[in-house]
């Protein structure tokens, strides 16, 4: 059987610290068998091994080869849906725990950085840029509520005068400026945390796609078998059909990105000055920053089937031609997609199947944070503290209608009319 390699990708063509990691052969025995080797699984063997359980890590293609090696980078604050919203659904005392345990999802990403000399670029700043004129104002009382009710002081409101000076675009008309959010080259920090849980002592293998999950005690592959005490599921977009009971919880989808040829360091601080990364209002969200090397990375589209559109390069082009119109006569060096996973209320979907077998997914495109801590928080419930793994399974999980089989007629069509609507 042939190696997997990762797709091309401006990602996969600057990956630092790639290492070949064995196939599965033959019966192993553990404490904790992780699936997947994305951030969530590579955060959860990481952390686990620092416990000293042993840990078994299972990849079906190459570590970060799913959406953890393709995405866009951004650390972003919070959830995925404002404090105020959360307020309104959970309670203002759940929506204080998430909001801190976001905070602590940002600290935990650049601490493991740090700590482990992870040469992914990360770099500080985030702009949250109003697509609407309306869109204003809920950016600005969002910073208000945040700074006024959780103390949180690194978001400012940006002018739709100072917007044009900071990104060489005028299609923006005001946002805020996110000093605690930030940057980075995500499969080089999904390199560098398998380097590091490697280092701790978990045993990470590729090319070993699980094909039954029955349990800690009868996880099989092709060619081997683990016996676990704990199973931890982290497949996120790419679940597809092993775990039946949490796949209707989450709706795979797929982004796609472009990188541009290098701009110059004048070129690329005439779009993004600062060097912050960017993302917009629209509900299908343009999100893009600058790479170490002065090119545009640029992420627009999504798309709800299992294909990706033929001409990858056209497709994204078109978005970031929208917003930066300059662009026409670029070269376009890479284009690429990845699959995420959504869910219903665009929060995590964090639990159990067992007391031996826990899950977390659907990170609706905040993953980059959100993901490193569901490995520091499964590995805690693991070890018999799961107060705070709990905050996250105490969230409501509505399943898609139509579970499994019937779910992506009713998302394309809420889809396609949230997307008719960023053309309003």
């Amino acid at each position: 059987m042939p190696r997997c390699e990762h797709p091309e990708s401006y990602y996969a063509a600057t990956a630092r610290g790639l290492s070949d990691h064995p196939r599965l052969e033959g019966e192993l025995s553990c404490d904790v068998c992780v699936v997947g080797g994305g951030y969530t699984g590579l955060s959860a063997a990481l952390h686990l091994a620092e416990r000293d359980y042993d840990v078994v890590l299972l990849e079906a293609e190459r570590i970060g080869w799913g959406a953890s090696g393709r995405n866009g980078g951004q650390l972003n604050t919070g959830q995925r849906k404002p404090q105020g919203e959360l307020e309104r659904r959970l309670g203002a005392a759940a929506a204080r725990q998430l909001w801190e345990l976001a905070e602590e999802a940002k600290a935990t990403v650049r601490a493991r950085i740090e700590r482990h000399a992870i040469d992914c670029g990360y770099r500080a700043g985030g702009l949250n840029a109003a697509y609407k004129p309306g869109d204003v104002r809920h950016l600005v009382e969002s910073a208000e509520h945040l700074e006024r009710d959780y103390g949180y002081r690194q978001l400012r409101a940006v002018s739709r005068a100072e917007m044009a000076e900071l990104l060489g675009t005028t299609i923006y008309h005001g946002g805020t400026l996110d000093q605690g959010a930030g940057h980075l080259h995500p499969l080089n920090y999904a390199l560098g945390l398998a380097r590091a849980a490697a280092e701790a002592g978990a045993r990470l293998f590729e090319n070993s796609r699980v094909t039954g999950a029955g349990g800690p005690s009868a996880v099989t592959t092709a060619r081997g078998r683990v016996k676990a005490r704990y199973l931890v599921l982290a497949c996120n977009g790419y679940l597809g059909g092993l775990e039946p009971r949490i796949a209707g919880k989450i709706m795979p989808i797929n982004n796609f990105m472009l990188a541009t040829a290098p701009l110059g360091e004048e070129g690329a601080r005439a779009l993004i000055r600062d060097d912050v990364a960017v993302s917009d209002t629209k509900f299908v969200v343009d999100y893009y920053r600058l790479s170490a090397d002065s090119r545009l990375l640029f992420g627009g589209g999504e798309t709800y089937s299992s294909r990706f559109p033929r001409d990858l390069k056209g497709f994204v082009r078109k978005y970031m031609l929208r917003v930066y119109p300059q662009l026409a006569e670029t070269a376009i060096d890479y284009a690429w997609g990845g699959t995420l996973a959504i869910t219903l209320n665009r929060l995590p979907c964090f639990g159990r199947l067992a007391p031996d077998t826990f899950y977390a997914q659907g990170y609706s495109g905040q993953g980059v944070a959100l993901t490193s801590l569901a490995g520091k928080l499964i590995a805690e419930a693991v070890a018999g503290t799961a107060e705070r793994f709990d905050v996250f399974a105490r969230i409501p999980k509505p399943s898609f209608p139509g579970g499994t089989l019937l779910r992506w007629p009713g998302l394309v069509a809420g889809m396609l009319y949230y997307s008719l609507r960023d053309k309003l």
